[in-house]
């Protein structure tokens, strides 16, 4: 894993050992990018990375000049993986928040209201629809905000609440969901 562009563009990121994580693929981390240049403000934003994994997602944001970024995820090593990595990045913990804890119980609990919120559950995840009906009953975007859900490309979620559009990259399929 590589950050693709900005104050830390070329660091790599090792891979976290023993821990079955799917990182997003730099191809498709390229691709997702693209489309959000284009489209949504980067700088000074505040995002929130459910389901960060290995922080691959949350580094590259940092990069690009997000504002703060919360990384949360329920599993522990990653957890820890995502805090050792930051610091050897040397990303200030007033950019990079870290937390453990279940994306949707952190959603239906967390004051915030964010710019972007980027998940990334696992393949075999099912819960698409409470997860969008969290962000959007809780009211977690911002005017103008946007959910981007990371999901396997035979994963279907046009139907569900503020679809806006998907991008497909490779086996991943980004999916876009605006709520005004």
């Amino acid at each position: 894993m590589r950050i693709i562009s900005g104050f830390l563009k070329g660091r790599r990121i090792k891979q976290l050992k023993g821990f079955h994580s799917r990182p997003t693929t730099d191809f498709a981390k390229e691709g997702l990018f693209n489309v959000l240049e284009h489209s949504t403000e980067i700088d000074g934003a505040l995002i929130l990375d459910l389901f960060a994994g290995t922080g691959n997602i949350s580094y590259e944001f940092i990069s690009r000049g997000a504002k703060t970024v919360f990384s949360v995820d329920s599993n522990y090593a990653s957890v820890q993986f995502v805090k050792k990595t930051s610091k050897f990045l040397n990303i200030p913990n007033t950019c990079h928040q870290i937390v453990k804890s279940d994306g949707i119980k952190y959603l239906n609990n967390c004051e915030l209201d964010f710019n972007i919120i980027f998940a990334d559950p696992p393949f075999d995840y099912t819960d698409y629809e409470d997860l969008i009906d969290s962000v959007y009953t809780q009211a977690k975007l911002k005017s103008n905000g946007v959910l981007i859900i990371e999901h396997f490309k035979k994963v279907d979620l046009s139907s569900l609440n503020g679809y806006q559009k998907s991008h497909m990259f490779g086996n991943v399929c980004f999916s876009f969901f605006n709520f005004e």
